[in-house]
């Protein structure tokens, strides 16, 4: 796999271009506000409750793909998906992949920053 897969990088240099000074906020952001969303689609999945999960993983995938992570937002599209057919079978899955992804996605990120 390339870092290419994971993020983006072409879309943060426009993200960048337009925000500017504020960039870093944005990226720090997306990331608090992604981990707290995995931590919902988690509580969502242990009570069992689609319907927030699909809404969730909806609201996560949007995100992901504004800063230019399109690997983690399809995941987030099968989980969406998923939970939008009331079939949360292959969530813990999905779940996992995601938790995966986006740790990869974070890092490349937080390399960005650092460039």
């Amino acid at each position: 796999m390339t870092d290419r897969q994971h993020l983006d990088e072409e879309a943060l240099a426009e993200l960048q271009d337009v925000m500017e000074d504020e960039f870093d906020v944005l990226i720090q952001t997306y990331i608090v506000d992604s981990r707290d969303r995995i931590a919902s689609l988690k509580t969502a999945l242990a009570a069992s409750d689609a319907d927030a999960f699909a809404k969730t993983a909806h609201s996560l995938k949007g995100s992901c793909i504004n800063i230019g992570a399109p690997r983690l937002g399809e995941l987030c599209l099968e989980a969406e998906e998923a939970g939008k057919a009331q079939d949360l079978g292959e969530a813990s899955r999905l779940v996992a992949a995601i938790e995966q992804e986006f740790a990869a996605v974070t890092g490349l990120l937080e390399g960005f920053l650092v460039r």
